[in-house]
């Protein structure tokens, strides 16, 4: 059986940039179909298995007060002002200056007027404490790493209020419909073929949206994209980004942009059996908090530099670091000091992959590690410390421990039993390498000229990032291209 419908914008893809697109479009009077490939259970994309974060300039806390939401802490709190040049100077510092000059400065220039608009439709947003803040002896909080506001809700919040306003404003949301193929015809992109409950679907419209991820969920691209060993990744978000649009605009001409042989990919879980694609955990997998301890592979040995900066700007590329390590997997080691450091929700939720010993030795025992190595590493370690310089995670506070490989801040020594280690593996959560376009999402051919009709916006758009990733720009990214592609399509 199959189905046809006529509207004036189609989109491709129910998370973050797709809804923002939407919102966009609808403002101005557009008629709009969403196709989602998951049902409304498994719907959102990968913005349902974010924290929220999302990273914006700002000129401190009373230039936020308007429109977050309140909290009593905020009378003990700083949060220090982000400014354009910073934001530039953190993507260009984590690509290594592979990112779209242009792209970036339309992202840098829009992202906080594009929140404001997004909570002005219902989209609720709040001081990210628990993860952008540590609470000092004097009971205030200092925000750091340029991250400081996220969702209500996390990314079930982001998802639930952008559904809400998609259904206020009257769009036609389609859920368990997976696109297969873009509709072109005279030069022009005219619609889309899809997949659903009910049979074929075949939507028409004058603009098509792209907005259904990259390809991190599928196996056999990633290992032919990102390299060998990429097939044994854990999928942290949504299963449904196989890159099929992504294939059915290529075939059409459109021309690749950003990196395609680089993702962000995070320390993750390793042990538990449910490590993919968990609704119910979502983010809680990750963990975050490996600049205050020690990393080590199977051999007991150290293998990168953990407080090389803020975990903001490091977190996306260590994914990669130990996929590379044997078996795939590494500890992080904290002692009992440390301990109550550790982000909550992650270190403390249900079925985590940890153990716990008096001691170090007792320790590798536990987790299949040679005991005289891991000892070995922990005295050189804690011998290398610069002990002139006070621990303090809120600052790079450089407390180096000179070994190798160094740790160039938060050095701290592990002493004190009990001692923890908690399994992590690499858990991929998008590709890096999309479509090409311009700064309105018009995607653009191999020759560079618009492809008629398609636009792009979210993790299908290449361009912005390689390597690496500053935390939370994901997310702005999403609403700032995505608002740009709704209000042309």
């Amino acid at each position: 059986m199959s189905e046809a419908l006529e509207t004036d914008v189609v989109i491709v893809g129910g998370g973050n940039a797709g809804f923002t697109a939407l919102h966009a479009a609808t403002e101005r009077g557009r008629r709009v179909v969403l196709l989602e490939a998951g049902t409304p259970d498994l719907a959102g994309g990968n913005s349902y298995y974010t924290a929220g974060a999302t990273r914006i300039t700002h000129n401190g806390l009373d230039d936020l007060r308007d429109w977050l939401e309140p909290d009593e802490r905020w009378a003990t709190s700083i949060v220090p002002p982000y400014s354009a040049d910073d934001y530039r100077a953190d993507l260009a510092k984590v690509t290594e200056g592979r990112n779209d000059p242009e792209l970036t400065e339309v992202l840098v220039a829009e992202v906080t007027d594009t929140l404001k608009w997004l909570h002005g439709k219902g989209l609720k947003y709040r001081l990210m404490y628990e993860r952008q803040a540590y609470e000092r002896p004097d009971g205030s909080y200092l925000f750091w790493g340029g991250l400081h506001v996220g969702n209500v809700g996390g990314g079930e919040g982001l998802i639930a209020d952008h559904t809400r306003a998609a259904v206020e404003a009257g769009a036609d949301l389609r859920y368990g419909h997976r696109a297969t193929e873009l509709i072109h015809e005279n030069g022009r992109v005219v619609g889309v073929r899809a997949t659903g409950p009910e049979g074929e679907l075949e939507v028409r419209a004058e603009s098509v949206i792209l907005t259904a991820g990259g390809f991190e969920a599928n196996p056999e691209l990633r290992r032919e994209y990102l390299g060998e060993g990429w097939e044994n990744a854990k999928v942290r978000g949504t299963p449904f980004n196989q890159g099929d649009m992504l294939r059915a605009a290529l075939e059409l001409g459109a021309g690749r942009g950003g990196d395609w042989e680089t993702c962000h990919s995070v320390q993750w879980d390793a042990f538990l059996p449910e490590n993919e694609s968990n609704r119910e955990l979502t983010n809680r997998l990750t963990r975050q908090s490996y600049p205050l301890g020690i990393i080590v592979n199977r051999e007991g040995k150290r293998f990168l530099d953990e407080g090389a900066d803020f975990r903001n700007y490091t977190y996306a590329k260590y994914g990669r670091e130990i996929l590379r390590q044997p078996g795939s997997v590494a500890w992080q080691v904290f002692d009992a000091k440390l301990r109550p450091m550790l982000r909550v929700e992650e270190y403390d939720m249900p079925g985590i992959s940890v153990e716990q010993a008096n001691t170090i030795e007792e320790l590798a025992e536990k987790i299949g590690v040679d005991p005289a190595a891991l000892s070995e590493t922990v005295r050189d370690f804690n011998a290398s410390i610069d002990r002139s310089k006070t621990f303090d995670p809120t600052v790079k506070d450089a407390r180096r421990a000179d070994t190798t490989p160094p740790k160039s801040n938060w050095a701290a020594e592990l002493e004190t039993g009990p001692f923890y280690a908690y399994g992590v593996t690499c858990g991929i959560t998008f590709t890096f390498g999309g479509l090409k376009s311009d700064t309105s999402g018009r995607v653009l051919d191999e020759s560079g000229e618009p492809i008629a009709g398609l636009f792009v916006a979210g993790e299908m758009l290449g361009g912005l990032f390689s390597k690496n990733y500053p935390g939370g720009s994901g997310l702005a990214a999403g609403v700032v291209f995505g608002r740009r592609a709704g209000a042309l399509a």
